[in-house]
């Protein structure tokens, strides 16, 4: 199916050819129908002669639905655009012209309806319609003059303008079905027996009975739901491809919590955000404009508070969030006013934050150089780094291979991917360097501040990368990727240099008046007032451990680092099984150091237990 959705001013004709084309009254509400004004939405099909099936979506004209209008049009990829020939030009359709082009639609179709009625004024008409429309995407669209009359005689123009539309809609890129989906909801009901149903265009992506969806809504925020039931063209389906008009029954989903504006999409696979940077695509500039404009994208209507940065640039804050993509297209009006303000599209949808004077111009530049649709490389430059799966909600394509690189790759061009678990990040190159260079400075800048730490904590690396680099570290999880490009070494919670000699310091003065009193006699380790007398604490006897001098065993036993080995060579010697007595004797030494070295000995599986209180050498 595709779907058309028409345009033009009021009492021009447009639901009157839509009900000539598809046989469809589509004003369904008593007050249309009573006063011959179409004042909501209508939904219409046929089918055309090459056998696609068309949707139309019919919008009222009249000056004080223009947001009805735009509800209908936002979604539609096609428009067909009515300029009666017996009224001319008009006020409206001046402002659906503009919200034409503020939508970015580039496939029309004109029908100069009434042209039985004022054949002589058609020609006048097109040449007003092309003067309207001249360089915009919709410059060269085709006319066709169409006749209804109203005395039942045959219409004309009906027949070429079903092949017209048949033949633009065959040169339309075809929508992608396996994309994610989002559903901007222009009607919600409920129906007795099986709960709350709502309807909408759907543009990209596949829904299917079961699938699950969240509900974005105005009044409740995101809500877990699912699909029970579909319906296209009055019929039930198993599944729904774009473009269609779609019917969603769904479960878990309260009809007075869902309605007009809010939207269905695909869990997880959309940016929810509540503030844009957007670029000016058509109409008055941001600095000519309110401090508040009313958003109109998709269904939804909202209203912005505006920070312009120049004529063509802006931050806008929604009341509330809503799921977009970087290019998304939308109109811009000031509250109370019944015309288009300004067209716009969103540059970025995490913008950074704006403290320092001066930061509203400079924005303005980095927005200018921006493409419509964002790029993948500005976005990642800009943070450091991103998850795929963040870019492809933002709307970023062509990210299942990691970024090429070659020799020619500008050094501000370059991107690294890592895995981090299941999880994959982009990496810009010179924020990496940067990052590896600051590590490297914080861990140095600790080793000379703290010669007897072990290194600089993990925290504490993380708060340099995170708080104090630029651009900051986005996420902890790449401590370790950035651990790893500046070659440090990472043990019990710590980041160090390796091969960087150890500097006792004050300390060194002690430890080698303990390592001569141990290599005198190796197993006699001292005892606590021996190492007060040293001077040595836990910190300076942890730094000489690390530094090779040492080794610390349970219950505050200090040894020298070949002392396991001397054991192994004595207890050799003692008849085998040996008991604990036996080899304290042989090593001279006292059960507070004997204990706990055997049982380094057990650990390293250089000796073993026999029969519970006796132990012997492995040999191997």
């Amino acid at each position: 199916m595709y779907v058309v959705a028409t345009a033009g001013h009021v009492d021009h004709g447009k639901s009157t050819l839509v009900h000539a084309l598809t046989g469809m009254q589509t004003d369904r509400l008593a007050e249309e129908q009573r006063r011959g004004l179409t004042i909501d939405l209508g939904f219409s099909w046929t089918t055309l002669p090459s056998g696609r099936d068309l949707a139309f979506v019919d919008v009222p004209g009249h000056e004080r639905f223009l947001g009805n209008m735009l509800a209908g049009v936002g979604p539609a990829p096609v428009v067909l655009f009515v300029v009666a020939a017996d009224k001319g030009w008009q006020a409206q359709s001046s402002d659906h012209r503009d919200a034409v082009a503020a939508l970015g639609l580039s496939r029309a179709v004109f029908a100069v309806t009434r042209a039985d009625r004022a054949p002589d004024q058609v020609p006048e008409v097109e040449l007003a319609i092309r003067a309207e429309f001249a360089g915009t995407p919709l410059a060269d669209a085709p006319i066709l003059p169409i006749g209804i009359p109203a005395n039942g005689t045959e219409p004309t123009g009906l027949t070429e303008l079903l092949a017209t539309l048949d033949d633009v809609l065959a040169h339309a890129p075809a929508p992608r079905t396996d994309s994610r989906v989002r559903l901007w909801i222009d009607r919600a009901f409920t129906v007795k027996g099986s709960g709350t149903v709502v309807t909408g265009t759907l543009t990209a992506g596949t829904l299917a009975k079961g699938d699950s969806l969240s509900v974005v809504s105005s009044e409740s925020g995101i809500q877990d739901s699912s699909v029970r039931g579909l319906h296209s063209q009055n019929a039930a389906a198993e599944c729904v491809t774009p473009y269609a008009r779609v019917a969603v029954n769904l479960r878990d989903g309260g009809s007075g919590s869902v309605g007009r504006g809010d939207a269905l999409i695909t869990p997880d696979a959309w940016c929810l955000t509540d503030q844009i940077d957007v670029r000016r695509t058509m109409g008055r500039p941001f600095t000519d404009g309110p401090q508040e404009l009313n958003v109109h994208i998709g269904t939804a209507a909202v209203t912005a508070r505006v920070r312009p940065f120049d004529d063509d640039h802006a931050r806008l804050t929604l009341e509330r969030p809503l799921p977009l993509e970087l290019g998304d297209r939308f109109v811009l009006r000031a509250p109370g006013s019944r015309s288009v303000f300004a067209g716009a599209a969103v540059l970025d949808l995490d913008p950074p934050a704006l403290g320092r004077r001066g930061a509203g111009r400079a924005r303005a530049t980095a927005l200018a150089a921006l493409p419509v649709g964002g790029s993948p490389l500005a976005d990642v430059r800009r943070r450091g780094a991103m998850r795929v799966t963040d870019m492809r909600r933002f709307g970023h394509t062509g990210l299942d291979a990691a970024p090429q690189l070659t020799a020619d790759t500008p050094a501000e061009s370059r991107m690294h991917e890592v895995r981090i678990g299941e999880t994959r990040w982009w990496i810009h190159a010179p924020a990496l360097t940067a990052w590896v260079s600051r590590l490297r400075q914080a861990v140095a800048r600790q080793r000379r501040n703290d010669p007897l730490s072990q290194g600089l904590p993990h925290g504490a690396a993380r708060d340099v990368l995170m708080r104090d680099a630029q651009p900051p570290l986005p996420d902890a999880s790449l401590l370790p990727v950035v651990a790893h490009h500046a070659k440090l070494e990472s043990a019990g919670g710590v980041l160090r240099e390796p091969g960087v000699a150890i500097d006792l310091g004050p300390a060194e003065q002690g430890v080698a008046a303990l390592e001569r009193s141990l290599r005198a006699q190796p197993f006699a380790a001292p005892e606590a007032d021996d190492l007060a007398r040293l001077r040595l604490g836990a910190k300076e006897l942890a730094t000489a451990e690390r530094a090779g001098r040492l080794i610390r065993l349970a219950d505050g036993v200090i040894l020298l680092p070949q002392a396991p080995a001397l054991a192994m060579q004595r207890l050799s010697a003692l008849p085998q099984p040996f008991t604990t007595s036996e080899a304290r004797q042989t090593l001279d030494t006292t059960r507070r150091v004997a204990i706990p070295l055997l049982e380094l000995l057990d650990a390293k599986g250089w000796t073993q237990r026999v029969d519970g209180t006796l132990r012997e050498i492995v040999r191997r």
